[in-house]
């Protein structure tokens, strides 16, 4: 699956133009990019639990919205636009992963009984909210592998598709990928 759905010169340009001052150029910039921005959605939604009531298109429309907010911001190029979103899209699943756990601290879980909880199928889930902490961490140590970590997690970009984005070689990207993955999970498991 490529990530290449227009010209990457088209979006480049319009998104020089925005940094130029240009105030039509998120107009001419959205139907140029809003299929990825959906994937790039729904591959966030897909690791969530499976009652989230957030949608790819809600989840696109409010990192749009808030991309197109934010003033003085020198867009680098595509893979810089990219990488923002994609990190503003884990900000708001982080945001909304909070207000729900606050909710089922506030007593709206329902409930189960012992046979009733050995009937509910098992699902492993990652647990956002912790994830989004030791991301955190990470990547104050290691800035290029938690972004290897968010493009290809959060992302769902092929490992080809992160060495273009990130401008390495597939290998580094791979080895960035390992050592990330032993990292997390013990992150993860001495936090829990």
């Amino acid at each position: 699956m490529s990530v290449n759905l227009k010209p990457p010169a088209d979006v480049t340009q319009i998104l020089r133009d925005w940094s130029g001052g240009d105030d039509n150029a998120s107009a001419r910039l959205m139907p140029l990019v809003y299929e990825e921005l959906r994937r790039l959605a729904r591959n966030y939604l897909r690791r969530e639990r499976s009652d989230h009531t957030l949608q790819a298109t809600a989840l696109v429309h409010e990192a749009y919205v808030r991309l197109v907010d934010a003033r003085n911001v020198d867009w680098q190029g595509r893979a810089h636009f990219f990488r923002t979103a994609a990190k503003l899209m884990r900000r708001i699943l982080v945001h909304h992963a909070r207000a729900h756990n606050a909710a089922k601290r506030g007593g709206l879980e329902q409930k189960l009984s012992l046979d009733e909880a050995r009937a509910v199928p098992c699902e492993t889930v990652v647990d956002l909210v912790a994830l989004d902490g030791v991301l955190e961490s990470f990547a104050e140590t290691y800035p290029r592998k938690s972004e290897v970590v968010e493009l290809k997690f959060f992302g769902g970009l092929a490992t080809k598709e992160i060495s273009e984005v990130l401008q390495v070689s597939e290998k580094t990207v791979l080895r960035d990928w390992s050592f990330a993955k032993l990292w997390l999970h013990n992150a993860l498991r001495d936090g829990s």
